[in-house]
């Protein structure tokens, strides 16, 4: 067996699991909260080894991930309606900690390692952490809605399967070569028209429920999952890109690390956040 073809084999057999694990744990709240924090403490862990690999950075890994777990667990038990603001508080002193001590590590270049430990917070923590708000901003006070989360999901692994077929069969104009040479505005088109369609089917079958969307806003909410799917992923092509690494870890085999399985999430969870509360308002 070829090197190649047992590459696309490990490939898709670790895509199929994916898929499976993360449709699964939507099931039920707790699974959805438990597997999120893990994914969330994975993904810091490797953020901090990628910066750590460079010259005068030394983020404290461990901290930085412990903090970024509770923060994920903290959002999961206030949107739930189990705690109360004050559950931040030992998040914000963590926080604190991670600045002041680097006024007695002696480290080369403080700033740096400021910078790299707040934006794990800022790109992996609070992103995944505000899927929370789409799991229980429903109904009742705690009530979990399994179906926006997962939409989120579903709207992304349909755009790259829209993108990839259609820019593979008529990609000519690069999107961002500068970054990522391997999109075309024809992809992204077709990936975008291709998720159109299914939120307006989930608007359809979904059009019973009392608290469901409406067609309109379900396209909506697709649309804004594409284009800041898509930005997510620029992101962090750009930051491997800096880096000079081709995949972000190896833990996933034949889909390299957890930012490269997670990095359109990332941009796009909190952009449904912010389009669906801004709905509510009017």
């Amino acid at each position: 067996m070829t090197e190649k073809k047992q590459n696309f084999i490990a490939r898709t057999i670790t895509g199929v699991l994916f898929v499976a694990i993360l449709v699964t744990c939507f099931l039920r709240a707790q699974s959805m909260i438990l597997l999120f924090a893990l994914i969330t403490g994975l993904t810091i862990w490797e953020f901090g080894r990628l910066v750590n690999e460079w010259d005068d950075i030394q983020i404290n890994r461990f901290i930085s991930t412990v903090a970024g777990v509770y923060f994920f667990l903290a959002m999961a038990g206030y949107c739930t309606g189990m705690a109360t603001l004050t559950v931040f508080i030992p998040y914000l002193i963590t926080i604190i900690y991670l600045i002041i001590s680097e006024l007695f590590l002696k480290a080369p270049n403080p700033v740096n390692n400021w910078a790299y430990t707040m934006l794990s917070q800022m790109y992996i923590a609070l992103p995944l952490s505000t899927i929370n708000l789409l799991a229980f901003q429903t109904g009742g006070e705690g009530q979990y809605n399994a179906l926006l989360p997962l939409s989120i999901f579903v709207f992304l692994w349909v755009n790259d399967t829209g993108a990839y077929c259609v820019g593979s069969l008529i990609g000519k104009h690069k999107l961002f070569p500068r970054v990522s040479p391997g999109k075309t505005w024809e992809g992204s088109v077709g990936g975008g028209l291709l998720v159109l369609v299914a939120a307006a089917v989930i608007g359809w079958l979904t059009s019973g429920e009392s608290d469901s969307l409406s067609i309109p806003v379900w396209m909506g909410l697709g649309l804004v999952v594409v284009v800041f799917g898509t930005l997510g992923d620029l992101v962090e092509s750009m930051f491997k890109r800096t880096l000079g690494v081709k995949d972000s870890g190896n833990i996933l085999p034949g889909h390299g690390g957890m930012l490269d399985r997670f990095d359109s999430s990332l941009m796009a969870i909190p952009a449904a956040v912010v389009y669906l509360f801004t709905l509510s308002l009017f």
